[in-house]
C-alpha cells in the first residue's frame, strides 16, 4: 500500500496526508490510484477500491476544522442486469454542507441482490449451450434466435433458470407483457427445461385472437417512392409476392429469373412450402438496378437491420404526409395486405394458401374477414358450353347462376 508523506514545497502545518492502506466503505486491501483530485489547498490523491467501486481521496488538512470530505459514487445500471457491473460512473463530490444525492451502493450489496459474475457467465453459457443443442436438433434460425433472446429477458428480468417457480412468478409479474408474449416466454422455457432435465408445470396462457392491421395500397405505395433503391425493391418485393420477410433476405441471384418474371422462394421460413411466384416488370427493373456485390439479392441485409431502417423511414414518411397509420406499416403487415387483396379478387382460398406457403389452410382462412369490398365493380361473362364456362374460370371469373341455359360468370374488376 502507499504511505504518504508531505512534500518539501509545502507550508506550516499544511501537507500533512493520512495513510491510505484501505477501502474505508469495505475494508479491502485493493485500492488504486485514481488520479489527482484539486482543492484550494493544493493537489491530492484520489483513489478508487476494486472491490465495491467506491472513490475516496485522501485527508488534506491544514490544522483547521475544515476537512475534506471523500467522494462518493452512485453507479446506475445501463440497461444491464442487475448482476452486470458498470464502468460508467457519475463522480459527485460530496464537501461539507452539499446534499448528498444518493447512498453509496456497493459491490458487495449488488451481489447479495443479484448474480454474481460467476453466475452470470454460467448463464450465458447454458443459454448458448442451449442455442446450440436447438441447432442440433433441427430448429430453424428465427425459432433459435427468438428463443435465446426469450430467455435472456426472462434472466434479466431477474428469474433463475435453474428454478421453475421463479420463472412463473416473473411471468405472471409482468403486467406490460401481452397473453401471446407470455405464452412464447413459457414455450423457450419449456424447451429450455425440456433440454436439462428441469421438471415443471408450465403455466397456461391462451391469448385471444387479433386482426392484423390492412394498410391502404395508397400508402404502401408513398412508403416505397420515398425510399432508397435497395429498400424500395424490398417493399415492391414483399408487396407483390407476400413473403416473409426472412424469405425475402434469403434470394439469391439465381432464384430470380428475370426473363420470365418468376422469383422462386427455395428458403420458406416457419416450415413452409416452397414456391415460385410471378412479378412485375416494374420490380424486374427495381430488381436490375440492385449491385451484385453478393450472391444474395439484398446483400449482408438481416431482418434486424432492415427493421431499424424501416422504423426510421415510415416516421419520417408519417410526419411529411401527415399519416399516422404509416407508422404502423411493418414489412408483415405487406404480407396480410397481398394476402387479403389476392383472396377478394379470386375467392381462392387454395391459390392464396399455395401463395403464402401455408401448409394448414387454417392459418389462411383468417385473411377472408380482414376487408370488406362490398361495392366494388365486376366483370361480367355468360357462357353457353362447358367448354367457354372452362376457359371463364381459368381466366379468373367466378360462377354466379344459370339463366336461360346460360351460365353466368364475374370477376373483380
Amino acid at each position: 500500500m502507499w504511505a504518504l508523506t508531505a512534500t518539501d514545497g509545502c507550508e506550516g502545518d499544511l501537507g500533512r496526508m493520512m495513510a491510505t492502506s484501505s477501502c474505508p466503505e469495505c475494508g479491502s486491501p485493493r485500492i488504486w490510484k485514481d488520479g489527482l483530485r484539486c482543492t484550494r489547498n493544493g493537489e491530492i490523491q484520489r483513489y478508487i477500491c476494486r472491490e465495491c467501486g467506491y472513490r475516496f481521496s485522501e485527508t488534506h488538512w491544514n490544522g483547521s476544522d475544515e476537512f475534506e470530505h471523500a467522494q462518493r459514487v452512485h453507479r446506475e445500471p445501463l440497461n444491464t442486469h442487475p448482476g452486470l457491473f458498470s464502468n460508467c460512473q457519475i463522480c459527485v463530490s460530496e464537501p461539507k454542507g452539499a446534499k448528498n444525492l444518493a447512498e453509496v451502493e456497493s459491490r458487495i450489496e449488488k451481489r447479495a441482490a443479484g448474480a454474481t459474475t460467476h453466475e452470470l457467465a454460467t448463464i450465458k453459457g447454458k443459454i448458448v449451450e442451449f442455442a446450440w443443442n436447438l441447432k442440433r436438433e433441427g430448429y430453424s434460425k428465427p425459432t433459435i434466435f427468438n428463443f435465446s433472446y426469450l430467455l435472456r429477458n426472462l434472466v434479466k428480468n431477474g428469474a433463475n433458470l435453474a428454478v421453475p417457480e421463479s420463472i412463473k412468478d416473473i411471468i405472471a409479474h409482468q403486467e406490460s407483457w401481452s397473453l401471446n408474449t407470455k405464452r412464447l416466454m413459457v414455450a423457450a422455457y419449456n424447451c429450455f427445461a425440456k433440454m436439462n432435465g428441469i421438471t415443471w408445470n408450465p403455466p397456461k396462457y391462451k391469448p385471444t385472437g387479433k386482426l392484423p392491421f390492412i394498410p391502404l395500397e395508397s400508402e404502401i405505395d408513398a412508403l416505397i417512392a420515398s425510399t432508397g433503391n435497395k429498400m424500395g425493391c424490398l417493399l415492391q418485393l414483399l408487396k407483390e409476392t407476400g413473403m416473409r420477410i426472412g424469405e425475402a433476405l434469403a434470394l439469391r441471384w439465381i432464384d430470380v429469373d428475370l426473363e420470365r418474371y418468376v422469383v422462386l422462394v427455395n428458403n420458406p421460413e416457419k416450415s413452409g412450402n416452397p414456391r415460385a411466384l410471378k412479378i412485375s416488370g416494374k420490380l424486374v427493373t427495381m430488381i436490375n438496378k440492385l449491385p451484385k456485390t453478393n450472391e444474395k439479392l439484398f446483400g449482408k441485409m438481416i431482418p434486424k437491420t432492415a427493421g431499424s431502417s424501416l422504423i426510421k423511414l415510415r416516421k419520417r414518411i408519417s410526419e411529411k404526409l401527415q399519416n399516422t397509420r404509416i407508422r404502423r406499416i411493418h414489412f408483415h403487415a405487406l404480407r396480410h395486405w397481398k394476402a387479403t387483396m389476392e383472396y377478394h379478387k379470386t375467392k381462392d382460398i387454395l391459390r392464396v394458401m399455395k401463395m403464402l406457403g401455408h401448409r394448414n389452410i387454417q392459418t389462411t382462412l383468417i385473411y377472408t374477414q380482414l376487408v370488406s369490398f362490398e361495392g366494388d365493380d365486376f366483370h361480367s361473362a355468360t357462357a353457353e358450353t362447358v367448354e367457354e364456362a372452362k376457359k371463364l374460370v381459368e381466366a379468373g371469373f367466378e360462377y354466379v347462376c344459370t339463366h336461360s341455359d346460360t351460365m353466368l360468370f364475374r370477376k373483380r374488376k
